[in-house]
């Protein structure tokens, strides 16, 4: 499928989902919140989507959601933000709800609902020269794009009421410091790495990366014995499926695991 925003491509078990928007900076208009939610199903359904990396074209990541084209809305504005946020928010739940681990590549500047979206992502690998700012209250707004949820998991309450209250600016070293990042590398290398990651990722088993996702994720709001019966479930259930049953051969064989994906 040709998408507007958007450049979608499989290969070898890896998705890579490019913002192409550059007259916009990747802005997010109505368009992109559909495209995104599209290809995020896929993404979440398609069984032979193992990893899935999420960048943007040319000099930068996401520029947040397009300003100008909602003040072009007139008085449907607020109905309208609410569509996109209801389709850009979508595209975050599948994303990060899907099997396959994500890594968002950032290069250049992640704005707004472009933070949110590289925070919602698993893994981020970002070039030297990003930059990482909400935005929101500089124009009067409140955040969405899942970053009130994200960002606290990722980098503490504190921190980030420091970004939103006072449009904080972090380098790349600065979030990697903060625990935003997971990887720092030249700006010229970010997709490489980011592909690279994915391909790893791609081949190791993906029902137990799944289960860990779960299990983080759970892991703030359940109290100590439910998320340890929760992890004993799950083990319990990946011990006998067959990527299970393989790494566990291959470990006592003392060989390389051979994952399927099952």
């Amino acid at each position: 499928m040709t998408y507007t925003t958007l450049r979608f491509e499989i290969a070898d078990g890896v998705a890579t989902i490019t913002l192409h928007r550059p007259e916009a900076a990747n802005a997010i208009n109505p368009i992109m919140g559909r495209e995104l939610k599209d290809v995020a199903m896929i993404c979440q359904e398609n069984t032979a989507v193992r990893a899935v990396v999420m960048c943007g074209n040319a000099q930068h990541f996401c520029a947040g959601g397009d300003l100008r084209a909602f003040m072009s809305e007139g008085g449907q504005m607020s109905g309208r933000l609410k569509t996109l946020a209801s389709d850009l928010h979508l595209s975050i739940s599948r994303l990060a709800r899907m099997p396959a681990p994500c890594i968002a590549a950032v290069a250049g500047t992640a704005a707004g609902a472009g933070l949110g979206l590289a925070g919602a992502a698993d893994l981020v690998v970002a070039g030297k020269s990003a930059r990482f700012v909400m935005a929101y209250t500089a124009a009067g707004l409140s955040p969405d794009g899942s970053s009130t949820y994200f960002l606290p998991r990722r980098i503490g309450f504190g921190r980030t009421l420091e970004m939103m209250l006072t449009n904080r600016v972090l380098t790349a070293d600065e979030a990697l410091d903060w625990g935003l990042v997971n990887r720092v590398v030249d700006d010229e290398a970010v997709l490489d790495a980011a592909r690279e990651l994915a391909a790893s990722l791609a081949s190791g088993p993906t029902r137990a990366y799944a289960a860990v996702k779960r299990l983080v994720d759970s892991s703030s709001t359940n109290d100590l014995e439910t998320q340890m019966e929760f992890e004993a479930r799950c083990i319990a259930e990946l011990a006998i499926s067959a990527d299970g049953q393989e790494g566990i051969r291959a470990f006592l064989d003392k060989r390389q695991p051979r994952f399927r994906g099952r």
